[in-house]
């Protein structure tokens, strides 16, 4: 063979080297290819009928918000509360039906109940949420239609540094409809991850800053009289129509700290901290129209253009309309911790022990503020206003002009207080939410055998939540019936032009209680203490899982089998009242009372995964969902109705009657059966069928 030159050589060694470099280099995929991939690997690998949405990057889900994000995927809706995805649906069914968790983890809820409100979540911290439709035994936590577990980094997963920032404006394009709010706002977040000590430590931080606005033109109905006929008409009964301002503040940090001295043990530390201030001002006019009969509304028929037994156009006479100028606030933090040390043997046992903190406080203030041309009804000046009535809702055209503020002063219009002049009202929940959870599981893996590891576990979960409402009427300084808005007061009028109805006066009413031209008189009803609630809930779940995989020509069937054993300990605190003798008043009693049972929920899944790429899945199981927290309220108002004429029973005797809480409510229960076809495509696409029967 011929020796090479040196030049040869050169250029021989420099081939070899690019082939190389060819041959062992790497495909790096981002964005949301990169989404869907590592979601539908989550899918496809996973022995329960699961959905999984998958950052595009660190830093990024593909949507703006979580609720968004997941309601992407198949089988799930988000509702959206002021222009934002908040509530998750699965299957049909409302967010009381299902459970959420923060890396496997319970968590309280800014919300009257259980259900997590998901815009409390910054989407920028999260790196995969699945949502689990069939349980497994387990699956702690489960709810009754689906399970939602969002997962944040772990620093030991990654293999290098990684500094992400990212920043985003946003625009409402409608404006700024209120005096005072913004058109534009904007989102920052940064994460950091890294590891040390030769890969043995590793540490993730993540924080995002929101400064959002929402814009609405809402129209909202009273409803519509008639019986929709010719001679008797569907008719609107009354507008009760805002325009709407939110300006969404959250500040969300999230940190994780892991630790592997040995490769058998790792130690996982983490918390999440969200602080949430939701300002949201409503301005707009409500109407008494067919449903304002007492308040002195007038129509006449033959005013009335009707088509298909529904009034199109119309108008409506001696109209006394409501000038609203009303705040609602919502302000929230929640705290929540983890600790969590997992040893995985190399002799086929593991076992993990974990506790689980959460903490919500909540204040939510509504403020109504009430004004218009006169104290009373039939007092003030009236407005004639005709209508167009529409698919698209009522377009108005009055004679009044309620941006006066010569004509539109703050008072009680309609006599909304009775003998009291009530400007407004004021309304403040003060919701305070704990919850611990304490586990500790061992397994047993083998190597060999249809069972491929067997699953024991105790879980002990300690909950407390209370709602302390404090509420007022809103009153004149003085007890004056009727007030001028004083100038200093006055913003930019409201436009309600898309209603017909123009300009409105506008004022903030928390400036003019803070000065006193407004007075909070506070409401001493029992009804407001019947409102409240002090639950606690106490937990035991015991958990037995095996985990089966046998491979056959053709393909590999792979699943789990197993029960949950829940003992539920729950009590309510309250007040009861009772009016024992008729005509004496009603009583407050303190009382405490509550329920202890037992639920036993087996599970099975088996999955089928055939060489050709078909995934055939099918599951069995008992699921509950505890009662909503508020139902589950001891007090309760009730007394005697002397009468008879009201006798549910149609006895001619005086009967008791009342309502509230029931502290020994159960769960809803299930039972529940899924069957699924997936066809998948290399690792980018799946086509699948879903059924399911509960």
């Amino acid at each position: 063979a011929r020796v090479l030159t040196p030049e040869e050589q050169a250029a021989a060694d420099a081939a070899a080297a690019a082939a190389d470099e060819t041959d062992g280099g790497t495909m790096v995929v981002t964005g949301y290819a990169a989404s869907l991939e590592s979601a539908i690997a989550v899918k496809r690998s996973s022995d329960q009928v699961l959905e999984s949405v998958s950052a595009e990057d660190i830093g990024r889900l593909p949507d703006a918000s979580i609720g968004e994000a997941i309601a992407r995927l198949p089988g799930i809706t988000s509702q959206r509360i002021n222009g934002r995805s908040s509530g998750i649906s699965i299957r049909g069914l409302g967010p009381d039906f299902s459970q959420t968790l923060l890396n496997g983890r319970e968590q309280t809820s800014t919300g009257d109940n259980r259900a997590v409100e998901f815009d409390q979540y910054p989407s920028e911290v999260v790196s995969r949420v699945d949502v689990f439709k069939t349980p497994s035994a387990s699956l702690v936590g489960q709810g009754l239609v689906g399970t939602i577990d969002i997962r944040t980094q772990r620093p030991l997963e990654l293999n290098e540094r990684i500094l992400a920032v990212g920043a985003r404006i946003n625009y409402a394009d409608i404006g700024a409809l209120n005096a005072g709010s913004k058109d534009i706002g904007y989102r920052l977040n940064a994460t950091y991850v890294d590891q040390f000590a030769d890969d043995t430590i590793g540490l993730a931080l993540a924080a995002s800053y929101v400064d959002e606005p929402y814009q609405l033109q809402e129209f909202n109905a009273w409803g519509y009289a008639g019986a929709g006929t010719a001679a008797d008409p569907r008719l609107i009964g009354g507008s009760k129509s805002f325009v709407t301002s939110t300006q969404l503040k959250r500040y969300g940090v999230n940190g994780t700290l892991q630790w592997q001295p040995e490769p058998e043990w790792t130690v996982t530390i983490d918390g999440f901290y969200s602080n949430f201030d939701d300002d949201q001002t409503k301005r707009g006019i409500e109407l008494p129209l067919a449903f304002g009969g007492f308040f002195g509304t007038t129509g006449n028929p033959a005013d009335f253009t009707v088509q298909d037994g529904f009034a199109t156009s119309g108008i409506f006479r001696t109209v006394e309309g409501v000038v609203r100028n009303d705040i609602f606030q919502r302000q929230a933090d929640l705290y929540s911790f983890g600790f969590n040390t997992k040893y995985e043997g190399d002799d086929g046992w593991n076992a993990f022990i974990d506790f689980g903190y959460s903490r919500t406080n909540r204040n939510e203030t509504s403020i109504e503020s009430y004004s218009g041309t006169g104290y009373d009804r039939l007092v003030g000046a009236n407005d004639t206003i005709s209508f167009v009535s529409g698919p698209t809702g009522t377009v108005f055209n009055p004679t009044l002009d309620y941006s006066d503020p010569a004509l539109i002063r703050l008072t009680d219009p309609l006599g909304w207080g009775g003998s009291r002049v009530q400007a407004g009202y004021f309304n403040n929940r003060i919701i305070e939410d704990e919850l611990k959870q304490y586990r500790a599981e061992v397994s047993r893996e083998f190597d060999s055998g249809f069972v491929r590891s067997i699953q024991f576990g105790l879980n002990y979960t300690d909950r407390d939540k209370q709602l302390t409402p404090d509420e007022y009427f809103v009153g004149l300084a003085g007890g004056a019936r009727i007030a001028p808005i004083p100038s200093q007061y006055l913003l930019r009028p409201t436009n309600l032009n898309y209603l017909g109805l123009g300009p409105v006066v506008s004022y903030d009413p928390r400036d003019l209680i803070a000065d006193g031209v407004l007075v909070l008189d506070r409401n001493t009803s029992l009804d407001i203490p019947a409102k409240a609630f002090k639950i606690r809930e106490d937990l035991m779940t015991a958990y037995l899982q095996v985990n089966f995989e046998h491979e056959f020509g053709g393909g590999t069937l792979t699943g789990n089998i197993g029960v949950q054993a829940i003992n539920t300990d729950q009590e309510s605190r309250g007040l009861v009242f009772a009016e024992v003798t008729p005509g004496a008043g009603r009583v407050a009693t303190s009382l405490a009372l509550g329920a202890n049972y037992w639920d036993v929920l087996p599970s099975l899944n088996v999955t089928v995964r055939l060489d050709s790429d078909t995934v055939i899945r099918f599951g069995a199981s008992r699921q509950i969902q505890r009662p909503r927290l508020d139902d589950l309220r001891i007090a309760i108002g009730y007394g005697v109705d002397t009468n008879v004429a009201n006798n549910p029973f149609g006895r001619p005797e005086p009967f008791i009657s009342g309502g509230g809480g029931n502290p020994l409510l159960r769960p809803y229960r299930a039972n529940g059966l899924d069957f699924n076809v997936e066809q998948y495509f290399g690792t980018g696409g799946v086509i699948a069928l879903q059924s399911f029967y509960k």
